[in-house]
């Protein structure tokens, strides 16, 4: 896992989030477990829990009230919003970020989550802008992949013709064995 910021791309909707720096947001699975992502494409479900985009809600939990007319997070993960009726904002919430000692060890479960391991460490929770070095928050960003496509592709087809080498010295050897062999006999 390649652990390098991705460019930050302006999205405008309040509940995109971007985390500047080695943070990861935790969410929790069907399953009861927690998983971390850096995907802050968040939005609200029916009850107005703040979840991913596959419904996992944001550990700790936030819930914004239907009358709720603007949100504003700071880069701090303070989640503030002005209701309904109101002159000044209500703060709903603290976003909270993790690290690992070791980010390299977090092993993919698909769809941008990832689960903690022991080669991981066990996760280091705060607050954004905190003494943990979990960075902060950027409110209507996402980050964009940090992929190079480009690389990842010829990385591929050098690894494949790789492959496709391999398999044709086998084949030469198991012809010559079978060759020594028939011979003997």
């Amino acid at each position: 896992m390649i652990n390098t910021q991705g460019e930050l791309n302006e999205t405008d909707n309040p509940l995109d989030v971007a985390i500047q720096g080695a943070g990861f947001f935790q969410v929790q699975r069907p399953d009861g477990t927690i998983a971390y992502t850096r995907a802050g494409q968040f939005h609200l479900n029916n009850q107005g829990t703040v979840v991913t985009t596959d419904g996992d809600p944001l550990i700790p939990t936030i819930t914004i009230p239907s009358n709720a007319t603007a949100v504003t997070i700071t880069q701090y993960g303070v989640v503030n919003a002005t209701l309904a009726g109101q002159q000044n904002p209500s703060q709903l919430g603290q976003i909270q970020l993790a690290t690992f000692p070791n980010p390299g060890g977090l092993e993919s479960m698909g769809s941008n989550l990832l689960q903690a391991t022991l080669s991981s460490g066990d996760p280091v929770l705060g607050n954004p802008g905190g003494t943990e070095g979990l960075g902060t928050l950027q409110q209507g960003y996402l980050e964009n992949s940090n992929v190079d496509v480009v690389t990842e592709f010829v990385q591929m087809v050098l690894a494949q013709r790789a492959y496709e080498s391999n398999s044709k010295v086998i084949k030469a050897a198991d012809d010559m064995y079978s060759q020594v062999n028939n011979m003997t006999h």
